[in-house]
């Protein structure tokens, strides 16, 4: 465990760090917001950016698991690192292969992930109301939020995945981006 004089040294330098290098957490911030922005302007390029660089992280990683696979070759578990790079490697080669089919399989599974997210959600809230001290209903809502959003999403299929995943990726980057440049723009402020 993390003693609180540990944390608060943590802290302190990753405050530093912001203060120092604020002008790059912007940079990243402007490109992030953009990127969101472009990905909610059209969201059946983004959704299909988004298979795309997923088939090249699973084909890069199953290749990089082969190779250190075969480099190991006589440690324990083997075969199951063998097994599990060489899914990887086919995975990043059927994502990159079909990479329409594969935007409608990732809609599907972010459809689910939201659907199960939006029930633990709302039963972490049930079970915690009293605890929560009126903020469970804030959790309710999100819960609730992420059911309609799987909702539309299953029930759209299959021409929600032409917007669905560019939609969400989009939200997620404008978002992160926004959240970059509000800490840059606070840590340039105390740096005055």
């Amino acid at each position: 465990m993390t003693s609180p004089d540990e944390f608060s040294r943590l802290q302190s330098a990753m405050s530093e760090a912001v203060k120092a290098h604020w002008k790059a957490f912007l940079f990243e911030g402007i490109l992030l917001a953009i990127l969101g922005v472009a990905a909610l302007v059209l969201p059946p390029l983004a959704s299909l950016a988004t298979a795309i660089f997923l088939g090249w992280m699973f084909l890069i990683s199953g290749i990089g698991g082969l190779i250190a696979t075969y480099w190991a070759r006589h440690a324990p578990g083997f075969w199951w690192s063998l097994i599990s790079a060489a899914l990887a490697t086919l995975t990043g080669m059927l994502l990159l292969a079909r990479p329409m089919q594969a935007v409608l399989t990732l809609t599907i599974v972010l459809g689910a992930y939201f659907l199960a997210e939006g029930v633990t959600t709302i039963m972490y809230a049930l079970e915690h109301r009293r605890e929560l001290s009126g903020r469970w209903s804030w959790l309710l809502v999100s819960g609730l939020v992420d059911i309609a959003i799987a909702f539309m999403v299953i029930t759209g299929l299959p021409s929600s995945a032409e917007w669905a995943v560019g939609v969400l990726v989009g939200i997620n980057l404008l978002f992160g981006g926004a959240t970059l440049i509000g800490m840059a723009l606070a840590a340039r402020k105390s740096n005055s």
